[in-house]
């Protein structure tokens, strides 16, 4: 999943991506709350997968997301990512305005390795 997913009427401006920076989280609880903050959710998601996959799909406007720091969790909960990432594709192939997540593999990664600001973690 590490290209870019668009269908739907408009075009996603790449130049303008929202950004869901995952340094810290290493659960599901953590990643819905992390997804809460830099994603324009409509105020009934459940932070659940299906709401998640559902909400992507019926934003509004054509919309980037680029993932970063997901490798930690990746690697800690590996079936949560595995799932995250099946959310992801979905929520792109079945977009109405267009959807693209981008997953970042280095240069917007925090050198530190420390958790970002606000972790949830």
């Amino acid at each position: 999943m590490n290209a870019t997913h668009r269908t739907g009427h408009g075009a996603p401006d790449l130049s303008r991506p929202l950004v869901l920076d995952l340094h810290g989280v290493t659960d599901k609880t953590a990643f819905m709350n992390r997804c809460v903050r830099a994603l324009p959710l409509p105020v009934w998601f459940g932070r659940n997968w299906d709401a998640l996959a559902d909400s992507l799909a019926d934003m509004r406007e054509p919309m980037a997301i680029v993932v970063t720091g997901w490798q930690a969790y990746a690697e800690a909960s590996p079936d949560e990512w595995a799932t995250a990432e099946e959310v992801f594709s979905a929520a792109a192939r079945t977009s109405v305005e267009g959807l693209a997540v981008l997953l970042s593999l280095g240069g917007l990664e925090d050198p530190t390795g420390e958790p970002a600001q606000g972790s949830d973690d």
